[in-house]
């Protein structure tokens, strides 16, 4: 199986985030992800990105702290810095993919990361996006859910309708039901144990854990 991989985006970074990185993980700095990574003392197996967020000496540590360095010009390319980084990722074949700094103060970049989500759906790999607060993963299938430090569990759907949910082990549960976006049928339900069940028949759901 292939190691799990860590991406390191440019978004809201401290502390909490080096608490997910475990060894063997494959890591990826996406710009100012990179200078993150080599600042506490992390060796980016690649750092990518146009690098417009640090300053030319931070650029030269990446360089020297980094397996491997891909930039690129600031206004030629197509995607974000982070959606390159996602796109690589995908390329390895992880056994799952974990974006670290990949919300903040744009929403129009945090938005764009969340449907990054679905490119991994496509190829059924679990990918997760994890803030201090949050945790936002998307489903196509069965899946369970545990409860970890998040009190509230939030469905959305991502596609235009979600189909045939089935929630167990929640307070609030659904049976067969359909969730439509702009609905907010989903939000802040909880669960009842420590792990529950999410069904879904047809669509994109996702599951955002979340805590104050």
């Amino acid at each position: 199986m292939q190691p799990r991989v860590i991406i390191c985006s440019g978004g809201k970074l401290g502390a909490w985030a080096i608490e997910h990185i475990q060894e063997g993980d494959l890591l990826i700095g996406a710009d100012s992800g990179a200078r993150f990574l080599v600042g506490h003392g992390f060796r980016p197996d690649i750092a990518i990105g146009d690098f417009d967020s640090v300053s030319v000496e931070e650029l030269n540590l990446i360089r020297e702290s980094s397996g491997q360095v891909i930039a690129c010009d600031p206004v030629d390319k197509d995607y974000t810095d982070t959606e390159m980084a996602f796109r690589l990722a995908l390329d390895l074949k992880p056994s799952e993919i974990l974006l670290l700094g990949a919300l903040g103060t744009r929403f129009d970049h945090s938005l764009a990361n969340v449907h990054l989500l679905a490119l991994a759906g496509e190829q059924d790999i679990d990918a997760s996006i994890i803030d201090e607060h949050n945790k936002i993963s998307l489903l196509r299938r069965r899946s369970g859910i545990r409860k970890l430090n998040y009190p509230n569990v939030s469905l959305l759907p991502l596609s235009k309708t979600v189909t045939g949910i089935t929630l167990t082990g929640f307070r609030y549960p659904l049976h067969e039901s359909t969730l439509s976006i702009g609905q907010s049928l989903g939000i802040s339900n909880i669960l009842l144990e420590d792990s529950g069940t999410i069904d879904l028949r047809e669509g994109l759901l996702l599951v955002i854990q979340s805590r104050d």
